[in-house]
């Protein structure tokens, strides 16, 4: 598993404490799945001017947001887990996560809970998209929620 962080804002500073939670959360969220692939996955972490731009040019909704996602897999398709260069396998990339750190910690305030523990939930969130999850109908909806929750239980975080 290979993590990519790109911090591209400046309000929030990000330590190596935060680094390390990131990359223990995408590895938790593999293991639960029981992904055997060594992926690489990039986190970029933004402001909310970034995100929102985002949001509108992928998505057409012109408003901010607190996480994206752009898989790279389409796992409703048969797909190959590595991909071939020269005689070496490579770690295929998984996709990308974006989230606004400046949502985050206004969300972390609004519903009362730590920054680390609103960011570890936008990015299990983000990861289950890019391992072809969705929250489209209800049934898909609640079956995210449940593992959302049993992850964020195992990274023994409060509901």
């Amino acid at each position: 598993m290979t993590v990519l962080i790109d911090n591209r804002q400046e309000s929030i500073e990000i330590s190596e404490d935060i680094i390390e939670l990131i990359k223990k959360t995408v590895k938790t969220v593999l293991d639960f799945e029981k992904c055997t692939v060594n992926y690489e996955i990039s986190i970029s972490l933004v402001n909310n001017k970034e995100i929102k731009e985002l949001n509108r040019d992928y998505r057409n909704i012109d408003k901010d947001t607190d996480v994206l996602s752009f898989p790279m897999i389409n796992f409703s398709e048969e797909s190959e887990d590595y991909v071939m260069v020269g005689e070496e396998a490579i770690d295929p990339p998984l996709g990308d996560i974006v989230i606004s750190l400046e949502k985050t910690k206004e969300q972390a305030l609004e519903y009362g809970h730590s920054f680390e523990r609103e960011l570890v939930f936008l990015l299990i969130h983000g990861m289950l998209h890019l391992l072809g999850y969705d929250h489209l109908n209800i049934d898909d909806e609640e079956k995210m929620i449940d593992k959302q929750k049993k992850i964020l239980m195992q990274l023994k975080y409060n509901l």
